[in-house]
């Protein structure tokens, strides 16, 4: 190539790259970082992406320290998560939670190094399939948290919170006004939300008009995004479009009726997946996206909160480790693949401008090669069991029915099963055997146009005993829906 085309074509990379961060996720926009996979990219590639694309907000689930190590000096300004399994000794004891802040909080805002904005006292305790297990540690351990805060002399910077799911509140009669704190909670919700207006805090819940339409086979499915719905909902003289604006102003509502009516609300996770179910897919993703942006673009709120939103997209990355109790699209909720690769164009501006987001770059792949079943195999009747046993211990979410591989005959869901166990143990030569029913093929991609059989990543972590012991729990789960 020519030296002046060479630059000519470098300049163009160069303006278009510019353009992608000047259009960057906006302000008030940030985004779910989920590290529950087999192979997770390197914290300081991840860090990367957000910078690339303008993400200057980030959700953690964790204070992990390579994580919180690799946004020093970034300023990007940072929700650290504490799991819920930690709450209970949190509650129990203060000393336990000073050494927690310390630890995980002031030993990174010393000096501006870390930008951390709040404190996300575990993550949905109140869901209903917990069965009231951190209900009541969850409110001690908030406070506990706070006072060590204050005690640090950070508490004026940082505040604590609690991502609340979204059935935390309801409305019998199914519009807004009517909406109110969950019965069995409600005594509960109120000391909590009078806590945080006292203290500064904001009310984080979690919105997911996606799971309206899993849940409800009658759910119209237009209330599900952002246009304007055949039938929308009629409260009071206000119409609602979309189910996003009706359950933030049944929240509205709730927080009124509990005394807090100005109670900051941010939105800790709203998304869409894009596999593992027949309403998860690229192509609906795309459209809750475009229209949820277009949203944001226009300042509009909500009917009762109308002007600027604060909301955290969920999520960055598949995670492929995580529980599908919920539903098998669970793994599939990232704006990227797990590997970092951008999975569709989306209208950032919300003035109709698709662009390709920037993935990750310096991600290291494993050789080109695949497992596949062995069409000269002598044991054909033994597919089954040998599938259930990849599936065990690999993410067979995508053959699941309504998913983007379910349409393969048996001997290419055995492949793509035999692959995914032979990619999740890093291409180890044994891990292609399935009792003489596969076989490595190298350079000879078998995805289909809607099957994508993937190369795994050299990972920045640490696979072993206790992230297989998962697989394996996740594998039961699934049982043999794959065969």
């Amino acid at each position: 190539m020519a030296p002046a085309r060479v630059l000519g074509t470098w300049f163009m990379i160069l303006v278009q790259a510019t353009l992608i961060i000047a259009q960057g996720i906006p302000d008030d926009i940030g985004i779910n970082w989920g590290t529950i996979s087999s192979h997770p990219l390197n914290p300081h590639i991840v860090v990367g992406m957000l910078k690339d694309n303008g993400i200057k907000k980030v959700k953690l689930f964790d204070a992990n320290s390579w994580t919180l190590n690799s946004l020093a000096n970034t300023n990007i300004e940072i929700i650290v998560g504490i799991p819920n399994n930690k709450l209970q000794t949190l509650a129990d004891d203060y000393e336990t939670a000073k050494d927690w802040v310390k630890e995980n909080i002031t030993e990174y805002v010393r000096g501006g190094k870390v930008n951390i904005k709040y404190v996300a006292v575990g993550n949905e305790p109140f869901l209903r399939t917990y069965n009231g297990t951190y209900v009541h540690p969850t409110f001690a351990a908030l406070k506990n948290v706070q006072r060590a805060l204050n005690e640090a002399g950070v508490g004026d910077k940082i505040k604590v919170t609690s991502p609340l799911n979204a059935d935390v509140y309801d409305s019998a009669s199914g519009i807004p006004s009517d909406g109110e704190f969950r019965s069995d909670i409600k005594d509960l919700m109120v000391q909590i939300v009078q806590y945080f207006k006292q203290n500064g805090s904001p009310f984080l819940v979690n919105i997911y008009p996606f799971l309206s339409l899993y849940e409800n086979p009658n759910f119209p499915e237009e209330f599900a995004f952002f246009g304007d719905a055949a039938n929308p909902l009629y409260d009071k003289g206000i119409k609602y479009t979309n189910v996003f604006d009706a359950n933030f102003d049944t929240l509205v509502c709730s927080l009124k009726k509990a005394g807090t009516p100005d109670l900051k609300i941010i939105v800790g996770e709203v998304g869409w997946p894009t596999d593992g179910d027949k309403s998860a897919n690229n192509d609906n993703a795309k459209k809750f996206y475009d229209g949820f942006f277009k949203k944001v673009a226009n300042n509009s709120g909500t009917p009762l909160r109308p002007g600027k939103l604060e909301i955290y997209l969920f999520g960055l990355l598949d995670e492929d480790m995580k529980s599908i109790q919920p539903g098998f699209f669970e793994r599939h909720w990232g704006i990227f693949r797990w590997d970092g690769t951008p999975k569709f164009p989306i209208d950032i501006s919300g003035t109709g401008k698709d662009q390709m987001l920037v993935g990750a770059k310096g991600v290291q792949y494993l050789h080109r090669q695949w497992c596949i079943y062995n069409m000269d195999a002598q044991n054909p009747d033994g597919i089954a069991p040998q599938i259930s046993y990849a599936c065990t211990y690999a993410d067979c979410s995508s053959l699941t029915p309504g998913s983007s591989c379910e349409n393969l005959d048996k001997y290419a869901r055995a492949s793509y099963a035999f692959n995914m166990y032979y990619q999740m143990q890093d291409q180890n030569e044994r891990a292609c055997d399935f009792g003489n029913l596969a076989m490595v093929v190298r350079d000879s991609d078998p995805s289909t146009k809607s099957c994508s059989f993937p190369i795994q990543i050299v990972s920045a972590g640490m696979k072993g005993g206790v992230m297989k012991g998962v697989m394996v729990l996740a594998g039961v789960l699934l049982g043999l829906c794959f065969t």
